[in-house]
């Protein structure tokens, strides 16, 4: 997805949010014409406002699951933001629902709310906090993180968490957009986790925790409105995986994704 920074006519990746080091502004322009017009008349008359506040609400994944413990599951990636060309408050969520078996009901689900600054061309960082939420799940963290585009334009999160009981966490995702056509798209995906500590209670392991693979197939009948179908390879590592075999679950599963990709 591209975002046309306005102010600085540059495009740039939506995760990213990053704008040029210099942008050209209006009123950058006016100076060196010797135009006298009021920034209100210049931003007019080149249809570029550096002040401009905008937004943007993201369904990245909403799907639904089908794997091989026969657990039927409801996930989400979703994110939100609003602001301006350097600074942008930032809302993102990702979790699941299961409907099948003894934990129907909200799994691994948070809520994060952050501050996003540019820091370079192509990078934010953000800093906010995370709630976790669902049966036996709720833990506060606070978070701080970077956002952008690695090399070969893959977009790249990178975030350290710290909870109000003294754990720590991080989370690393990264996916990539290849255009098979103008309206076929190909998605990988990866996201990990790791922990700091263990936690017998939410079958947490320290170290390494899980490592989500995933690659989806959308076809965008508009910008805004893509159906998918994917398939997700999960696979817990060391203590988690210790954990979740214990309590009679498997260590790794093969999942198939049906869902939709909606902006707006």
């Amino acid at each position: 997805m591209l975002v046309a920074v306005t102010g600085a006519a540059f495009a740039t990746s939506a995760s990213a949010g990053a704008v040029p080091s210099q942008p050209v502004t209006s009123s950058a322009v006016a100076e060196t014409t010797g135009d006298h017009m009021s920034y209100r008349e210049m931003a007019d008359t080149m249809q570029m406002d550096d002040t401009a506040r905008v937004g943007k609400v993201l369904f990245d994944q909403l799907e639904w699951r089908d794997g091989d413990t026969g657990e039927g599951r409801g996930t989400w990636d979703a994110q939100a933001w609003y602001g301006g060309d350097y600074d942008k408050l930032w809302v993102k969520s990702e979790g699941k629902y299961v409907s099948t078996g003894h934990d129907t009901g909200l799994h691994d689900a948070d809520v994060e709310l952050l501050w996003s600054r540019v820091i370079s061309r192509w990078w934010n960082m953000q800093l906010g906090g995370r709630q976790d939420f669902g049966p036996g799940q709720s833990r506060t963290w606070v978070s701080v993180g970077v956002e952008g585009l690695a090399p070969q334009w893959f977009e790249t999160e990178a975030t350290l968490y710290a909870s109000d009981e003294g754990r720590t966490a991080a989370r690393l995702k990264a996916q990539y957009d290849l255009l098979l056509t103008q309206r076929l798209v190909l998605q990988p995906f990866a996201e990990a986790n790791l922990y700091g500590h263990s936690d017998r209670q939410h079958q947490i392991g320290s170290g390494l925790s899980d490592l989500e693979v995933s690659i989806r197939l959308r076809y965008e009948l508009r910008r805004e409105f893509a159906p998918y179908i994917g398939v997700v390879w999960l696979r817990r590592f060391g203590g988690t995986a210790d954990l979740v075999r214990a309590a009679g679950g498997e260590a790794s599963d093969l999942e198939l994704a049906v869902g939709l990709r909606v902006w707006f």
